[in-house]
């Protein structure tokens, strides 16, 4: 039997394989007949400047599978491989100096290592800090072997730090004051569970020598003596956002000193602490603070709200959490209302306000943009409808957990001209039917309600994401849009997540969802 002919498939496949090789161009300007082509690398044409930018636009994955292509690549990678996440355990130390002479040029380092495994130890990080010189952020989690001294000796080397974060790690006060002592272009500083910072540290602050200090932003969560930081908060000038998250003692008096430091503070975060309308009184005295946070401080009531709004009247956000402890209520929001003229966003959770501080928030802050109402038993048809009325520039509203019907939303129809987004969840007593007939009445309003939405928490490149599955605007002519599909390549991330995970059941995070229309909205508030 003879060899049986090739079939009509593989000769097409065939013929596929030589179109996608161009003719070699020799000279004469003849090209070399299709059988004869050469095996031609044509991304050998690209300066590696341009092959390096290509590589900035793939994921993680992506461009390590990217780097086994060819030597070149590996090379181009290693050099142009600006940021760089590591599993810092103690296994990886042999291994350091052959990564860091294939990443040279690396200015964002991550360690990280698990609890139950052991982590880098000084001589390591010293290695690193021999080994980068040119870092400009640092984060270590976990990393429990490090010592004061090996932060000090880190700090030598890394002059050009600029953000520094820590977590569950060991070492204490004396590192930090390393950090300040060295790295004087410092600006960006976090600290978290630092177990080396309890009763007995010393006192954290700049060093005596410093003239001056590049520090704009300090964020100070779940210390047990966060307290030490009071000599750094009270002298540093430059200072701009501070954050205290979860911090245990007393933070009245601290906060005291920063206000009598003639402090240049624009953004201040409270959150859970024991800190009572002194301490408010105290922030009242930065007249510069443009960002308020009141997160879960029981002992917060109207009076400490009183003397924020009428001192810091460049106040633009406002976030309360009342915890429903029903301190904070008409007289505050009253006073912010005659106050904060230049507000634009407010969130009030577990504040029961009424028709009469609504009211007057919605004629004097004519430049509001984003409301949040959450968790409130007293505002109802009325006060949705009041909003409708008056808040003219409101463009992101967002309602949950109030007893509001499908009447106030109708309210909404004609009200609030400005309005792009509008998010109800947690109304009992509001029906899906009245989302769709507000669809209807403004086709360019987009409407999320309970079940409109699904949410996932994903990983993505190495980073926790919240991706959610947002719903769709009826646009001019019938055509149905995603509101993400504008945002760049957000679309394609979101279908890729849909695709491996599929529709998850939603988690109804409004806050997170407030907060991601506020950062949307930050660059065009600023111009």
């Amino acid at each position: 039997m003879g060899q049986a002919p090739s079939s009509t498939a593989e000769s097409n496949g065939r013929e596929l394989d030589l179109r996608l090789w161009s003719p070699v161009i020799v000279a004469g300007g003849e090209s070399m007949a299709v059988g004869n082509v050469v095996d031609r690398d044509f991304t050998g044409d690209l300066p590696d400047e341009c092959l390096a930018h290509v590589f900035q636009f793939l994921g993680a994955g992506d461009r390590k599978r990217c780097s086994l292509v060819c030597k070149r690549w590996l090379l181009v990678d290693g050099q142009s491989r600006h940021r760089l996440s590591l599993d810092a355990k103690d296994e990886i130390f042999s291994f350091l100096t052959s990564m860091f002479n294939r990443f040279d040029s690396v200015t964002k380092l991550a360690l990280r290592c698990d609890r139950k495994s052991v982590s880098l130890s000084d001589e390591a990080l010293a290695m690193i800090s021999v080994r980068c010189l040119n870092l400009t952020r640092v984060k270590l989690r976990g990393c429990r072997e490090i010592t004061d001294l090996g932060m000090e000796d880190f700090a030598k080397n890394c002059k050009n730090l600029k953000k520094l974060s820590v977590g569950s790690c060991n070492f204490g006060a004396k590192g930090v004051n390393a950090m300040l002592e060295h790295c004087k272009l410092l600006e960006e500083l976090s600290v978290k569970r630092l177990r080396g910072i309890h009763e007995a540290a010393e006192l954290i602050h700049l060093p005596d020598d410093a003239s001056s200090s590049s520090l704009r932003s300090i964020c100070l969560k779940e210390l047990v003596n966060g307290q030490v930081f009071e000599p750094l908060l009270a002298t540093t000038r430059t200072l701009k956002t501070l954050k205290i998250i979860r911090c245990l003692g007393d933070w009245d008096k601290v906060l005291q000193m920063i206000a009598n430091g003639k402090s240049s503070l624009s953004e201040i975060h409270l959150e859970r602490l024991q800190v009572s309308d002194i301490g408010l009184s105290a922030i009242s005295k930065c007249s510069n603070v443009e960002t308020l946070h009141i997160v879960k401080t029981p002992e917060c009531s109207n009076f400490g709200l009183i003397y924020v709004a009428e001192r810091c009247k460049l106040l633009r956000k406002l976030h309360i959490d009342g915890w429903r402890t029903n301190r904070i209520g008409d007289e505050g929001l009253l006073s912010v209302a005659k106050h904060c003229l230049n507000l634009q966003e407010l969130v009030l959770i577990g504040v029961n306000a009424t028709h009469m501080s609504l009211a007057a928030i919605a004629s004097n802050c004519e430049k509001l943009e984003r409301l949040a109402l959450c968790g409130s038993g007293t505002i109802g048809d009325t006060e949705i409808a009041c909003i409708a009325r008056k808040c003219g520039a409101l463009r992101k509203f967002c309602i949950k957990g109030c007893p509001v019907s499908d009447r106030g939303i109708e309210a909404l129809a004609v009200g609030c001209p400005n309005l792009v987004k509008l998010k109800v969840k947690k109304c009992k007593v509001v029906t899906g039917e009245i989302g769709d007939w507000l669809r209807e009445q403004r086709r360019t309003l987009v409407v999320s309600m309970d079940g409109d939405e699904t949410e996932a928490v994903v990983v993505v490149d190495g980073e926790v994401e919240t991706v959610v599955e947002e719903p769709r605007v009826a646009q001019a002519g019938g055509i149905v849009a995603e509101i993400g599909s504008s945002n760049g390549g957000g679309g394609s991330r979101l279908a890729m997540i849909r695709s491996k995970l599929g529709f998850l059941a939603g988690r109804n995070l409004v806050t997170c969802t407030f907060r991601r229309w506020s950062h949307n909205d930050n660059a065009s508030s600023s111009t």
